[in-house]
């Protein structure tokens, strides 16, 4: 997992973006008086099975990390299905890892084109414009994966939408949306860890140490996670609570930049 300058916690790649659930390419789906209908072995045309076999492919290599050899499988489906809407999105997954903000965008916006529905793909493209800053945009197109009623990534989004609302500002709101998140995936400790240190920033300190003494109890702590607990029990005058998780953090974290702050007692870090 990775940490911002912004105290947001934001997991690994995949972790943000939505690739089909992070596992492999949804299925494609024709339409039929305006509602989805997820297509079988038997009415997938010959270029549409071809170009999913060069996508199982290219999310393969995608996850492993070896980029360019994605791309070129996913040129490779496009060539064969042009129309094929989860090849544009997992190239718009490509191309943000690549730091090409612009194909990007272009590949989700086709996506989109293709599949107006698809609420992975405005997930990925609102994350994309919240990196840009583009906080309006982007809430517009996580609210619309949100409001999708057969969209399985709602806490997902509503994380992070929640990290975005921190960027812009809007710290109200993103303790709606974080709360949300929390309430359809408790165990996930970003979005814990996240709502701890917004409600920690914000003076709540009873509600903060409720959400990251579950995290830190856990095994999913960390030495970010075990610093805000030290920081919270600090600020309550929980000395001996403060001591045991400042203990924990030395003992498992001792070169960590946080253990180092605990060292110095510099509790505003």
């Amino acid at each position: 997992m990775i940490f911002t300058n912004t105290a947001v916690w934001i997991p690994v790649f995949l972790g943000v973006v939505w690739l089909t659930g992070c596992a492999g390419p949804q299925n494609a789906s024709s339409v039929t008086n305006g509602k989805s209908d997820v297509v079988t072995d038997s009415d997938e045309p010959d270029s549409r099975r071809r170009a999913r076999l060069r996508l199982e492919l290219a999310t393969g290599y995608f996850e492993q990390g070896q980029t360019n050899v994605a791309l070129d499988e996913l040129k490779q489906a496009l060539n064969a299905d042009p129309g094929f809407a989860d090849a544009y999105n997992l190239r718009g997954l490509v191309y943000m890892r690549l730091n090409d903000i612009a194909l990007a965008e272009d590949s989700f916006r086709r996506a989109l084109v293709l599949n107006p529905r698809d609420a992975g793909v405005a997930h990925n493209y609102g994350w994309l414009l919240c990196q840009q800053a583009r906080y309006s945009e982007s809430f517009v197109l996580f609210a619309q994966a949100i409001a999708n009623p057969t969209y399985a990534g709602q806490g997902k989004s509503l994380m992070a939408q929640g990290i975005c609302q921190v960027r812009a500002g809007q710290k109200p709101e993103a303790e709606q949306s974080l709360t949300r998140a929390y309430q359809i995936d408790a165990s996930n400790p970003v979005i814990g860890y996240n709502l701890a240190n917004l409600l920690y920033e914000r003076g709540e300190l009873v509600r903060a140490q409720f959400y990251i003494r579950r995290l830190n109890n856990s095994e999913l702590a960390n030495a970010e996670t075990l610093w805000l607990g030290v920081k919270i029990e600090q600020r309550l005058n929980n000395r001996e609570a403060m001591l045991q998780l400042g203990e924990q953090l030395k003992k498992r974290y001792g070169q960590s930049r946080q253990a180092g702050f605990y060292e110095k007692g510099a509790f505003n870090e």
